[in-house]
């Protein structure tokens, strides 16, 4: 690539109109002479890298680090306009930059906008775009799946004849559904970027209202499902590795890596039958024919080799069921939910956990609470890092058009294991696992 001029940018609280000797003096032009000056010397410097400047839009990170970062500083403080705004509307293109998989144009410029004055104005970086972008776009795929629609912008438009309490049943609406695809810890994270999203169209009058305000959740996962409270605190890696390390017997680390390694409830834990289990070198992992919410196949990065274990001391029982807690009593042929609750309590006991965990007494669901924030981070993570980084090897714009059209199920079951490994590690390095 040829070598491109700097300039040198004025401190952003100094009010002087001056330039560096060498470039253009974009502090100093109208927008039609800074649309002239994109295409005399932005453009060129795109194609030199292979992209068409009709549709690549660059990069914060990429203007300055080549020298340009003197327009955005230049539309910002002289224009009151982001680059995006400069890109859409001055220069009239349309990226073909990230897919937003939704069809209202007005929309997604509302949402670039939106994303560019962050970026520009906040000094967020380009990963920490992305992750707002992703949130965002999560958002406005279910508000379109829900309501038939991915204008987001008509119902709350100052301009408009509003009936205020249909867009925020439609919004609300929106979150009940995704409530019903994520866990509640990235159901919390797209709500707080989309609330900062409309709440800076109401602060520039471009929306009468904020259509999140009062909308509200237990925010924390899978509230009714051990206790019955919703304010039980996942357990610290410290505590997992001393009830591993007081377990004496294959059925106390068994409980250990169900709840704490492999995620599951008490109650699935107390049915774990060995039809299950799926136990080869390659991909070791527990099947459920049908579950609440989470994945049906749960993948064991440690603890193998307990149910291993475990499997081999019940196999010389001549009346086996099949299942890893038999119980000749129940019904079931299985051991209850609340069996698993007090030989929890009791290993807890011998681990010496403290009496309480920010206030609440150890119970088997800070174990899940545990695994399921490693989970959640882990998939979340992958997407925002790893599957962008390969959508910009490829060429593509979207992730989950890698997740669909890149990604094999066994390379994207090997990125899962690998980030959830990493996760899992501070609790269970060192214990024999599923490898």
């Amino acid at each position: 690539m040829s070598q491109i001029e700097t300039v040198n940018v004025p401190d952003s609280n100094s009010s002087a109109r001056t330039e560096g000797s060498a470039g253009p003096s974009w502090t100093l032009m109208d927008l039609a002479e800074l649309e002239s000056a994109y295409w005399d010397h932005i453009a060129p410097a795109i194609a030199t890298e292979g992209h068409d400047p009709q549709s690549h839009r660059p990069t914060h990170e990429w203007l300055s680090a080549n020298g340009f970062r003197g327009l955005v500083y230049a539309l910002r403080e002289y224009h009151d306009t982001t680059f995006a705004e400069f890109w859409n509307d001055v220069l009239d293109l349309q990226s073909q930059g990230y897919d937003w998989e939704i069809d209202h144009e007005p929309t997604i410029n509302s949402l670039e906008r939106y994303l560019d004055r962050q970026q520009s104005r906040l000094s967020w970086a380009e990963g920490t775009a992305r992750t707002h972008r992703y949130r965002l776009a999560r958002y406005v795929r279910a508000y379109a799946g829900v309501n038939g629609t991915a204008d987001i912008l008509s119902p709350i438009d100052p301009n408009g004849d509003i009936d205020e309490s249909a867009a925020v049943d439609a919004c609300w609406a929106t979150f009940d559904a995704l409530d019903q695809r994520v866990s509640r810890t990235t159901l919390q994270r797209i709500y707080e970027t989309t609330a900062d999203f409309y709440e800076s169209l109401l602060n520039r009058r471009e929306a009468k209202l904020n259509p999140t305000d009062g909308l509200d959740y237990d925010w924390t996962d899978d509230a009714d499902d051990d206790t019955g409270s919703s304010e039980n605190p996942p357990l610290a890696p410290e505590h997992v590795r001393a009830l591993f390390d007081a377990a004496t017997t294959t059925r106390e680390q068994l409980i250990v890596v169900g709840l704490c390694a492999w995620g599951l409830r008490s109650g699935e834990v107390a049915s774990l039958h060995a039809s299950q289990l799926v136990l080869d070198e390659e991909n070791p992992r527990i099947e459920f024919d049908e579950r609440k919410n989470g994945p049906g196949s749960v993948a064991v990065i440690y603890g193998a080799d307990v149910a291993r274990d475990r499997l081999t001391e019940l196999a010389d029982r001549n009346d086996w069921n099949g299942y890893l807690f038999p119980s000749d009593r129940s019904e079931t042929g299985h051991r209850r939910r609340g069996t698993i609750l007090r030989w929890f309590e009791d290993l807890a006991g011998q681990a010496e956990l403290p009496e309480t965990i920010d206030g609440h007494k150890p119970v088997p669901q800070m174990g899940r609470r545990f695994w399921y924030d490693r989970y959640t981070s882990t998939i979340e993570d992958l997407v925002e890092e790893h599957i962008d980084e390969i959508a910009s090897d490829q060429g593509s714009a979207s992730a989950q058009v890698v997740m669909d059209d890149y990604l094999s199920p066994e390379r994207k079951r090997e990125l899962r294991r690998q980030f959830m490994r990493e996760k899992l590690a501070d609790a269970f390095e060192g214990v024999q696992d599923g490898r």
